[in-house]
């Protein structure tokens, strides 16, 4: 049998149920893996107890008979996730020994369905970044490559760790969270899968939130059929979450077929920019014949709102955070700072958040909390809502003419070396969303496939866009993409 780390989750679901292996000695075999890889830095809390626990009780619902897909299969956590007795400090000092006594709906699905929770993934910051740099934990690392350089490079932002962990091979799957990209990004920087279904579909509960009307989390995988089992699992109602939509769950697996004949896939002009590199491009034209090749019909689409994208979600998006980061204030959980003699309830609070949030996230707090002050709220939060419907609305346009999904790059360059922007202006490190914001902004499904690799040997991915609710025909476009790229290259273990 292949090495059992390597097997993708649809495989090991299959030899779990034949009594091939058991989840015992898969959990095991990633136990050994995660032990072995602390220079990726993707686990940042180990839980081999909980874990075995747990993959003892799936050995036994398959022995009984009650199997479901995800039963006995070995994943992480993102450390946004609460998780029950474990901590869960979305990678932020001020939520530093904080272990909620709660579990999120997502989490709670995924283990009712028998998945093993192998540990907690490394993040940026309150998962405000796209390089995984903003970590208290320090940097997440990409197990890839550029040639024979020895350069460490980044997994991308903010579900980095997801991306390092599933690429690694130290786990069968992983969950992440997407507010402007931050499962597709990694997901191409690392060679993997990544799906961000529509806002509503996965409950927020129990989910540290960043933005609240942007936030969505989805699975990341090895392979399309993978994200399509996983996310059945993650998706469901949720009363306790207010937007989360009471709407059926399909067995997104068994749409799989790859026919896509007759399917319209729009192709946006503006997604072509000035400056784009040329292999991101050629990947973009390589893709659209793929798709035409089998059978699907290409039209070109107008989104024309698309530039003011970033800007509408680096307004929005920040407002949100400062309103939602307004809670850890030293008080009632995580960091609280040490006051002296006279100091006082303000001199806490303003020390306690000058010490547990790191730049970046004090960065965004601060621009938050500006374009929601009085003399600005209509000049830029208000302006930003309204632009982001008629970003919403040319979404709309087009599915209205019969587009069936849209393809455009997932990344506008392969992965960079961890440092190269630091010292860059950030809005340099924002321009890495410049392809994924809009489906947040649209509350829109969205994937990332590998689709190639670039001169450096990096791996280069794809995303589809769907239309809302129907991430099933989204999955079955990107699982006629990914069987036309034929992606099928790892990473060359060094560490």
């Amino acid at each position: 049998m292949t090495d059992l780390t390597r097997m993708k989750v649809a495989q090991a679901r299959d030899a779990l149920r034949a009594g091939e292996v058991t989840s015992v000695a898969l959990t095991e075999a990633c136990l050994t893996a995660i032990e072995g890889a602390d220079a990726l830095g993707a686990f940042v809390h180990k839980t081999p107890e909980i874990a075995l626990e747990q993959a003892r009780a799936a050995d036994a619902r398959i022995q009984a008979g009650d199997a479901p897909s995800m039963c006995g299969i070995p994943m992480g956590i993102k450390d946004l996730f609460c998780t029950k007795g474990v901590p869960s400090q979305a990678a932020s000092g001020i939520l530093k020994g904080f272990k909620p006594e709660y579990e999120s709906t997502v989490t709670s699905q995924l283990f009712d369905a028998g998945a093993v929770m192998l540990g907690k993934l490394n993040m940026d910051e309150f998962a405000m970044g796209s390089s995984n740099e903003t970590s208290v934990y320090g940097n997440a690392v990409n197990p890839w490559r550029r040639g024979n350089d020895d350069a460490a490079l980044t997994p991308g932002g903010s579900s980095g760790g997801s991306a390092s962990a599933v690429a690694a091979d130290l786990c069968l799957a992983a969950t992440g969270t997407d507010t402007g990209g931050s499962i597709r990004q990694p997901a191409a920087f690392t060679g993997i899968t990544g799906i961000k279904p529509t806002y509503g579909r996965c409950s927020r509960w129990g989910i540290i939130a960043f933005a609240s009307s942007l936030d969505q989390a989805g699975p990341m995988t090895k392979d399309v059929r993978d994200a399509a089992i996983v996310l059945g699992a993650m998706c469901g109602h949720d009363p306790r979450d207010s937007t989360s939509v009471d709407l059926p769950v399909p067995d997104f697996e068994s749409m799989l077929t790859g026919d896509i004949r007759g399917k319209a896939i729009g192709i946006p002009r503006e997604y072509r920019m000035d400056g784009m590199p040329a292999e991101i491009d050629a990947l973009w034209d390589q893709g659209r014949d793929m798709l035409r090749d089998a059978g699907a019909r290409i039209v070109d689409i107008s989104l024309p709102h698309t530039k003011y994208a970033l800007p509408t979600y680096y307004v929005i998006a920040p407002a949100e955070a400062s309103s939602n980061l307004a809670r850890y204030d030293g008080v009632r959980y995580g960091h609280r700072a040490t006051l002296a003699s006279g100091e006082g309830i303000n001199d806490m609070y303003e020390k306690t958040r000058a010490e547990g949030f790191g730049p970046e996230v004090q960065r965004r707090v601060m621009v938050g909390t500006y374009v929601l002050s009085a003399g600005f709220y209509d000049a830029y939060y208000n302006r930003a809502r309204k632009v982001r419907t008629l970003i919403k609305r040319d979404f709309e346009q087009a599915f209205a003419t019969g587009v069936d999904a849209i393809l455009t790059p997932a990344t506008p360059s392969a992965a960079f070396g961890l440092g190269e922007l630091q010292d860059a202006d950030p809005v340099q490190m924002y321009l890495n969303d410049v392809f994924t914001v809009t489906v947040n902004l649209a509350g829109l499904p969205g994937i990332s496939v590998p689709a190639g690799l670039d001169k450096q040997g990096l791996p280069l991915g794809l995303q589809l866009i769907g239309r809302p609710w129907e991430e099933g025909d989204l999955l079955n476009t990107a699982y006629a993409l990914e069987t036309a790229a034929g992606f099928v290259e790892k990473p060359t273990k060094w560490w």
